[in-house]
């Protein structure tokens, strides 16, 4: 009968042993409650105890946390409209002030006002900014003044913001058209004026090349015009030379060569009169000079050669070729 008692006692004694201790995991903090109200704050990892059935555990994040803000339509100090979101970084510092701020609904309901502290610190800050700080380095400073303005806000939630970044800055849609094509006009400005450069550029070149080549092309020719002409004057003295040293002979040459400019040809034909001068080497036998008598030509008769020289019968056959020789046409 004992033993009918015992065994449940001990085994309602181990529920209340068990149920009196909590785990606290290393990523987490605890609060201890009864009846709603702080008892204990449990923030280092290990065993924890607490009063049966009279006391809870609440468990918190003690990791840091993300938040995700919606995008926001902000209005620049140049009157210019961007929607803008942000991604800020935080985690709980007081677990008591956080308990009392968000009351039960714990990270959700904290996201939801952090949200709002970054939604009304956001336009306040960049309400007094221009398009150009927004879009350059100054970037980072406008970041750092939204941070500033959030962790004092956080502070009043038990949490503590690390970091505030600005992920979006674009035109809302009804601008973005505008804004497209005042950007396609100014580059096709640029555009414009680069080509125009460019033109001029290259016609400035052009135009050094093409005098380049007339003042190389005119240099040349004078040169090529002195060199010939000292060339010219080099033969004509050398012909002078040959000249002076035998005209006869100067004379043929020129006439032969005369002859062979003027009959080259199957069909080469000359009309001029017979006694010109032209055809004195043609009709001269002996090379005679112009003025030199032109015509058939009679041997002198030759002399009967001497009896102790030749005999008597070789004498006709001597004559005879002298008499037969006609002159040349």
């Amino acid at each position: 009968m004992r033993a009918m008692y015992i065994i449940p006692a001990f085994v309602v004694l181990l529920v209340l042993i068990l149920s009196s201790v909590f785990i606290v995991d290393e990523r987490k903090k605890a609060l201890v409650l009864q009846f709603g109200e702080v008892m204990q704050v449990k923030e280092e990892p290990g065993l924890g105890f607490k009063i049966p059935l009279v006391q809870d555990v609440v468990l918190y994040e003690d990791r840091i946390l993300g938040l995700q803000t919606q995008p926001i339509e902000v209005t620049l100090l140049s009157d210019r409209r961007l929607v803008v979101d942000a991604f800020a970084r935080w985690r709980i510092v007081d677990l008591v002030e956080f308990r009392q701020s968000v009351g039960t609904a714990g990270e959700e309901r904290a996201q939801q006002l952090l949200g709002n502290i970054l939604s009304q610190a956001i336009p306040e800050v960049l309400g007094n900014a221009t398009q150009e700080q927004v879009l350059s380095q100054d970037r980072a400073g406008l970041m750092n003044q939204i941070l500033t303005i959030a962790k004092r806000e956080g502070s009043a939630l038990g949490i503590d913001v690390i970091d505030v970044r600005l992920t979006r800055t674009d035109l809302p849609e009804q601008n973005l058209e505008a804004t497209f094509a005042r950007m396609r006009a100014e580059r096709e400005r640029e555009a414009a004026d680069e080509r125009a450069r460019g033109g001029e550029a290259a016609q400035r070149v052009r135009a050094s090349a093409d005098r380049t080549v007339i003042e190389l092309t005119s240099d040349a020719r004078r040169q090529a015009e002195v060199i010939r002409g000292e060339a010219d004057a080099e033969r004509n003295r050398i012909l002078a030379e040959a000249y002076g040293q035998d005209p006869e002979f100067f004379a043929f040459t020129r006439s032969l060569t005369a002859y062979e400019s003027s009959l080259q040809g199957a069909n080469s034909s000359i009309v001029m009169q017979p006694d010109s001068e032209f055809f004195d080497y043609l009709r001269s036998d002996a090379g005679r000079p112009t003025g030199a008598s032109i015509g058939p030509t009679n041997p002198a008769p030759a002399e009967a050669a001497p009896a102790d020289t030749a005999p008597a019968e070789a004498a006709p056959a001597e004559a005879a070729p002298a008499e037969a020789a006609p002159a040349s046409p």
